[in-house]
């Protein structure tokens, strides 16, 4: 399909995204600035810690993905993002953690929030709702509310800014990152115009989602962008409803960048997440590594992140993602917003009682 056939347009886009996904991507500047007034809101307690887990699953993780990230070496305390039903076993009263839940019902955030408890580990909840909420609110633990219409994956703002605001009261983040925040708010709302749907149809993301048509795609990220990477697959997965990768440099050349070798398996496009903060070696790998894909069959692409601060590039690049995704799922003629594979499976497992 061509950009004459399809350009992409806000018509093109709302004729198949029918819960408007699209508007809750472009508002993530909006998000970064709600988000710094919920947790002001929040009220949260100084509570110095040695170490600080984050626990949370899917698109209630990511944010604690992406804030680590952009910390980057600033940090000098243990920080630990833990996916699954326990709580790591180091984690006491001397540290911190935070329960991520975008549906306050996730099971495997809840099994760690008991856990905690138990143990006496000072808490945090990020939610908009649900029994983790309830029980937050009962025991007197800080909640940093989310509002409740948002998809989980859209509210990547919100997840970014609730660990860095815990992280401030922690102790284990510089709170010279709200300035950060403030600037990265700014360049995205420049991104949007750029970028959205009501741009030309040779923009970025839309070139980018009609190159990646009805093929499997993986993204390679390295330090700040290796998590973007991994935010670059699920939004494939979940919008685009499409098999995805993504990999890490520099570790992926010591194994999957054999994979290369079979022509018939390659994924079709390759993303090379570059970034002006990478180590320059990793600068190299990222160049050699897109020859090597390339020379594989690959269609490849190097992309460099936008603005001057950690923060203001990594959100330029899962801004750049997100909106690929939603590209991508209007080009298939694909609802990005529902899930059912998803759900399915909760409801398979048998979704955790209310207590």
């Amino acid at each position: 399909m061509t950009a004459d056939q399809n350009p992409l347009s806000r018509d093109d886009v709302l004729a198949v995204d029918a819960a408007a996904l699209v508007d809750d991507i472009l508002a993530m500047p909006d998000h970064i600035e709600d988000a710094i007034w919920r947790a002001e809101s929040a009220m949260l307690r100084p509570s110095p810690s040695e170490a600080l887990v984050i626990c949370g699953m899917g698109g209630s993780a990511i944010g604690a993905d992406l804030a680590v990230a952009a910390l980057g070496e600033t940090i000098d305390k243990p920080v630990c993002i833990s996916r699954g039903y326990d709580l790591p076993s180091w984690v006491g009263p001397r540290h911190a953690a935070i329960f991520s839940s975008y549906s306050g019902n996730t099971e495997e955030t809840l099994s760690c929030y008991e856990q905690a408890t138990t143990r006496g580990v000072p808490a945090y909840v990020v939610s908009s709702g649900g029994m983790i909420s309830e029980q937050a609110h009962s025991a007197g633990v800080p909640v940093i509310g989310l509002p409740g219409i948002l998809q989980p994956r859209a509210s990547v703002g919100y997840g970014v800014v609730s660990v860095l605001e815990i992280g401030i009261a922690t102790g284990v983040v510089n709170a010279a990152v709200r300035a950060d925040l403030a600037a990265a708010s700014s360049l995205l709302r420049e991104l949007v115009a750029e970028w959205g749907p009501d741009t030309p149809a040779d923009a970025l993301p839309k070139q980018m989602a009609r190159d990646a048509q009805a093929g499997v795609t993986i993204t390679y990220g390295a330090q700040l962008t290796a998590p973007v990477a991994y935010r670059w697959k699920c939004q494939i997965n979940e919008n685009a409803k499409l098999t995805a990768a993504s990999a890490e440099l520099p570790e992926a050349n010591h194994n999957e960048i054999n994979g290369w070798q079979n022509r018939a398996l390659n994924p079709r496009v390759a993303w090379l997440l570059r970034d002006a903060g990478q180590h320059e070696r990793v600068r190299a790998r990222i160049e050699l590594t897109a020859e090597a894909v390339a020379e594989a069959g690959a269609q490849t692409q190097i992309i460099d992140t936008r603005g001057a601060s950690p923060l203001e590039r990594l959100f330029s690049a899962v801004l750049l993602g997100d909106l690929v995704s939603l590209y991508m799922a209007v080009l298939a003629g694909v609802d990005p917003s529902p899930v059912p594979l998803i759900e399915g499976l909760k409801d398979r497992l048998g979704r955790p009682a209310r207590a």
